[in-house]
């Protein structure tokens, strides 16, 4: 008997961990999974806001545990899955959230800021996705949270992010080479377009809108459950035929 297509998007009986689950769209992430039926793994180095987004799990119907882990340390990530294996006994879904933005001048950028931003975004996803891989089952899956400015240029001086990011689009077109065979893992990435966060709230708001008007056909920021509807669907059976790819979420600007 086929499936219902809308049952493809469902997570009941699986196990999802979220990387910088503690606010903004991590938090909205652990949401929408937990309302598509997932128990959740939340994880973030600011634990005294884990709590609040483990309610809004908790209300939704599903059971949370959340984690105090600085992904940088590939030996925290390991404490993060064993704390999921501890409370659900599974890992089936991992989103790769964890993540900071800086903007300074490429001739001014300081070698501890560069690689501040590549151990967080980059390297950071990488020991997660290794600790998760080693325990999860096939059927699996992946999704390292990209960005547009791995495609594109930015209105601002982003070196450290736009590499952070485009390096990510690599890792994760290198991983699901590597787990999909035997493991039957899949590894997909979102490419987020600009999303009302703490990062564009740092942002002029006159500067970002001029530069989303004259770079996004849709010309607007994105809304979370936009970015939501995505990440849920590369986490699903949904998308089971999908490895290696990444999904720009961004309004038309990559493609513009």
């Amino acid at each position: 008997m086929t499936t219902p297509v809308l049952d493809l998007f469902r997570l009941d009986g699986r196990v999802a961990v979220v990387t910088g689950a503690s606010s903004g769209l991590g938090a909205g992430f652990a949401v929408a999974l937990a309302q598509a039926g997932a128990d959740l793994v939340l994880a973030a180095r600011r634990t005294d806001k884990l709590e609040a987004v483990a309610d809004q799990v908790r209300a939704a119907g599903r059971r949370a545990v959340t984690v105090a882990t600085d992904v940088t340390e590939p030996e925290q990530c390991e404490v993060m899955v064993g704390a999921g294996l501890e409370e659900f006994g599974r890992i089936d879904v991992l989103i790769n959230n964890a993540g900071i933005g800086t903007a300074v001048p490429a001739l001014r950028e300081r070698p501890e800021e560069f690689r501040r931003v590549i151990d967080l975004n980059l390297n950071g996803a990488y020991w997660s996705a290794q600790a998760c891989a080693k325990v999860m089952e096939p059927g699996s899956s992946i999704v390292n949270v990209a960005s547009t400015l791995g495609f594109i240029t930015s209105y601002a001086p982003q070196a450290a992010y736009s590499a952070s990011k485009a390096g990510l689009m690599g890792l994760t077109r290198d991983l699901s080479a590597q787990w999909a065979g035997r493991r039957g893992i899949r590894v997909n990435a979102v490419a987020p377009g600009y999303f009302a966060s703490e990062m564009t709230a740092a942002v002029p708001e006159d500067l970002l809108m001029d530069f989303i008007a004259e770079r996004s056909p849709l010309g607007r920021l994105g809304r979370q459950h936009e970015l939501d509807a995505a990440v849920l669907f590369l986490a699903s059976p949904a998308s089971s035929y999908i490895t290696g790819s990444t999904l720009a979420v961004d309004g038309g600007m990559s493609g513009h």
